[in-house]
Order: structure tokens, then C-alpha cells, then sequence
């Protein structure tokens, strides 16, 4: 699930200057979104072919749910899978070329420039006509896919952050899982310097890992700032508070021998197996996304660990989510169908299935089934009803804390500037990791290179309307 944005503004110049004729959903298709797909009804038969790029059903979420979504597409429309991450510039020049795919599965943080570009139409007519239930998902999610009012993608997986940590450093150091957690940044990094050890000049133990450059936005909406503003036009990268954050997660690092010292030791951990750095007894604690609980368990269920939700400063749990999200391109020939598999794919009932599904070949396999996260809240809770106690109390603490972790969640919004503003954050960043400049410094730069980028395609979009 993470991020695979290939930087828009690279290599893609020339598309985006051709798509700039269809700004606003005027190119290929019309205006109210239904290009040559007529209206959207979901008790039309369709027919044609359906191009999803972007997707692949690798695993039974995936299958299940295709499956029923291909029965209600009928047995009249031919789909077909293009697999593997969504591939930006072939996806723009097709747009460009006037041949497009009929769908695409996106980042959503992706989706605010596709919608500037007219890359992808407005969802307003499939949503009505579908009959899909926007009310059943989440804010945060439907809000990091609603562009300048109107909403551009259906969000499908939920992404978020829990505190994971090795339960016998904790004990060892007297610390409990309450003293990394994030709620109390003074604690954290003394628990910080309790938890690493060092041997011989070198790092043998990270204390805590704060998982720069990309959890910035999260530490930064700890300490009470966001990235951007609400209505995703203003940056506030160099807020005092967001320097402050920045300052505090570097300084996790400095006090473990500076970032490289810490990222060539992490990087050095079998990470996806046996030999993972918890069970390794190698990492004391750090945030990480729900999905590496189940890779936990497979690999070393018997590894010490304990689970919690990150805290903000005011003892408030959160998480930075981030997914995936179904959007129908402009010029597409068959927008009705792309937009049935968009519903069908999301909707509650199909959720549930797969999730059943997973159950059943978790039981087999003799593992507990820990949920499943979506940006549909109605679904997240009816899959919630599946999950039964495993009889660990390590690995129900890590489910407890992954939902309500998945119930307080935040994002950034949509902007016609998504990627050039992610640059310039985490370009900061490293630049502070790598020793190149201060947060203060490294902010400040990043602040005048994002309000740029961000004036310049909001001023684009307003002229083109």
C-alpha cells in the first residue's frame, strides 16, 4: 500500500500540456461525465469492454470482490486487468491520445492533479445514478478525493498507523508500551535513549524509529498543524508547529548517532521475515502501517511484542491515512460500466465477502483473521462483527488498536499540485536527515517552493473554468 506516485511533473510535461484542453471534464467525454456511456443506471444491462488500469486481484479481497463485480456487470462486458501500479505517464498520454482505459486505480493522493488536468471526470452523475452510498465513508478519505467541490474518486483501502514495540526492551528499560505511544514527545525520547544501545561505536539496538521523511504530516498534526489548509490552497509547511515536529523526529535520530547511522542499521533487518527487527530484539518501538501486523504474525508470531494506537500531544489517538481509490477517466467509452465496478467493488456486501473469504482461508491455515480496513466506515464495521478474539491478548491488543486507530483518522486533501507539494515537503525533510540544512532553513525553502506550485495550478484551473 505505499505510495507510488512517479512524480507528475516528471517526464510528463507534454502530456499535461495536452490535457490542458480538458480541464474540467471538456475533452473527449461531456460534461456531465457520462460521455458516450449514456446515463448511469444501475439496473441497465451493459455491454463493451471495461480496461481497469492500474489493479491486479492478486490475492481472495481482491478475487471476491472482482468475482461479484463482474456478475454485475454481466456477462456483456469484457474485462480486462492491467496490472501492477498505475503507470502516470502511460495513463496521461492515453488520456492525451484520446484512448484512455475505462478506469484506473489510484492513489488518492493522486487524484486532486488528475482532476486539475481533466484527466478524470467529476463522479457527481455516477454517484446519483449508481446509487452509491457516499454517506458510508469515511471523511477522510472522501475528502482527499473531492476536488474544488465535487467528488472524483470512490476511495477503496484505508492505510493507517499503530505503535508497534518490543515488549522485553520495554520491560527491561521499565518502560510500557503508554511511554512510546506519542502522546508525551519528552517521555518518547527519553524512552528513546533508554531503549537504544550502542556497542563498540556502532548502533546495536534503534531505541525508537519516528519513520522520517514520510510520518511528518502525522507528528506535524500531533503537535496541532496540518501540512496544508483545508481548502488545499494555502501550504503551511514552515508553521512553528510543524517545525517543531520536524525538530522533535530528527532529534530521535541525533540521539542515536544521527539518521544514516539509524536507516543503514534498519535497512540491514529482514524485515518481511523471521529475522525482523522485533523478533531480533533489535528496535525498540516506531510507528507503522496495520499491514505489518499480519506480517508479524505469519513470520514470528511468538515474537515479544505490544501494540497501540499513536497518540497526539494531547493524548488523542490518530493516524495519517492514506489509500487507494477508483476514478473513471476522461474520453472513456464506457463510463456506466467503470462506474458499476467503482459501486460493486466498494459497496458494504462486497466487503464483507471477501473478508468472510479471508477468514475461511485464514482459519485453514490456522491464523487469526485480524479485519480488513476500507474507506467505507459501514463497511469497516460490519467486517468489524467478523473478527473474534484469537485468545492472544499481544494480537487482539493489535487489532483493538489498528480500529481505533482506523476511527481517528486524518488526510491531507485534494490540490491540482499533489505531487510537486509532496516533493517539497519531504525534499525538506531529507535534506535535514542528510545534513544539508536546518528544519527551520529546510522548511522555510520548502514553503516557497510548495505555495508556488500550489498558486500556479489552482491560478491554471480558475482560467480554464
Amino acid at each position: 500500500m505505499r505510495r507510488t506516485v512517479a512524480r507528475l511533473a516528471v517526464g510528463a510535461t507534454a502530456v499535461a500540456l495536452a490535457l490542458g484542453a480538458c480541464a474540467q471534464g471538456t475533452g473527449g467525454g461531456s460534461d456531465d461525465g457520462t460521455g458516450a456511456g449514456g446515463d448511469f443506471d444501475p439496473e441497465a444491462e451493459l455491454s463493451g469492454s471495461l480496461d481497469v488500469m492500474g489493479f491486479g486481484a492478486g490475492d481472495e479481497i481482491a478475487t471476491t470482490r472482482v468475482d461479484r463485480t463482474k456478475e454485475a456487470l454481466g456477462e456483456d462486458v469484457e474485462v480486462e486487468l492491467i496490472e501492477g501500479d498505475l503507470d502516470i505517464q502511460q495513463f496521461l498520454s492515453a488520456v492525451a491520445s484520446g484512448q484512455p482505459p475505462e478506469l484506473i486505480y489510484a492513489n488518492r493522493d493522486q487524484i486532486g492533479t488528475f482532476a486539475s488536468r481533466g484527466a478524470i471526470i467529476p463522479l457527481t452523475r455516477c454517484i446519483e445514478g449508481e446509487g452509491i452510498v457516499t454517506d458510508d465513508f469515511r471523511d477522510p478519505a472522501l475528502e482527499q478525493v473531492t476536488f474544488d467541490g465535487e467528488v472524483y474518486g470512490i476511495p477503496e483501502f484505508n492505510s493507517i498507523q499503530v505503535t508497534m514495540a518490543n515488549s522485553e526492551l520495554l520491560d527491561a528499560a521499565g518502560l510500557t508500551v503508554e511511554d512510546v505511544n506519542g502522546s508525551d514527545w519528552e517521555a518518547l525520547s527519553a524512552a528513546n535513549e533508554a531503549l537504544k544501545k550502542v556497542d563498540g561505536g556502532s548502533l546495536s539496538v534503534i531505541g525508537y524509529d519516528s519513520k522520517l521523511p514520510e510520518f511528518l504530516p502525522l507528528w506535524a498534526h500531533a503537535n496541532g498543524a496540518d501540512l496544508i489548509s483545508e481548502d488545499g490552497r494555502t501550504a503551511q509547511l514552515n508553521d512553528p508547529k510543524v517545525v517543531e515536529a520536524l525538530e522533535w523526529a530528527i532529534s530521535i535520530y541525533d540521539a542515536q548517532g544521527g539518521f544514516p547511522a539509524v536507516k543503514a542499521f534498519r535497512d540491514s533487518a529482514d524485515f518481511f521475515g523471521s529475522g525482523n527487527q522485533f523478533a531480533t530484539g533489535v528496535l525498540g518501538a516506531m510507528p507503522m502501517e496495520q499491514w505489518y501486523i499480519n506480517v508479524l504474525n505469519d513470520v514470528s508470531p511468538d515474537a515479544p511484542l505490544a501494540f497501540d494506537t499513536v497518540h497526539d500531544r494531547n493524548g488523542d489517538p490518530i493516524a495519517y491515512a492514506s489509500g487507494s481509490a477508483w476514478a473513471i477517466p476522461e474520453g472513456t467509452d464506457n463510463p456506466a460500466a467503470a462506474c458499476r465496478w467503482a459501486r460493486v467493488m466498494t459497496e458494504v456486501d462486497s466487503w464483507v465477502a471477501a473478508a468472510e473469504a479471508r477468514k475461511s482461508l485464514r482459519a485453514e491455515e490456522g491464523k487469526p483473521f485480524t479485519g480488513v480496513l476500507t474507506g467505507n466506515e459501514a463497511a469497516d464495521e460490519a467486517v468489524r462483527e467478523l473478527v473474534e478474539p484469537s485468545g492472544d491478548e499481544v494480537w487482539d491488543a493489535g487489532v483493538t488498536a489498528m480500529y481505533e486507530a482506523n476511527d481517528n483518522t486524518f488526510s491531507l486533501p485534494a490540490n491540482p499540485a499533489d505531487a510537486e507539494f509532496e516533493t517539497a515537503w519531504q525534499d525538506a525533510v531529507n535534506s535535514v536527515l542528510n545534513g544539508q540544512a536546518q528544519p527551520q532553513e529546510a522548511l522555510d525553502a520548502a514553503q516557497e517552493t510548495a505555495q508556488a506550485a500550489l498558486d500556479e495550478a489552482w491560478q491554471k484551473w480558475e482560467q480554464e473554468g
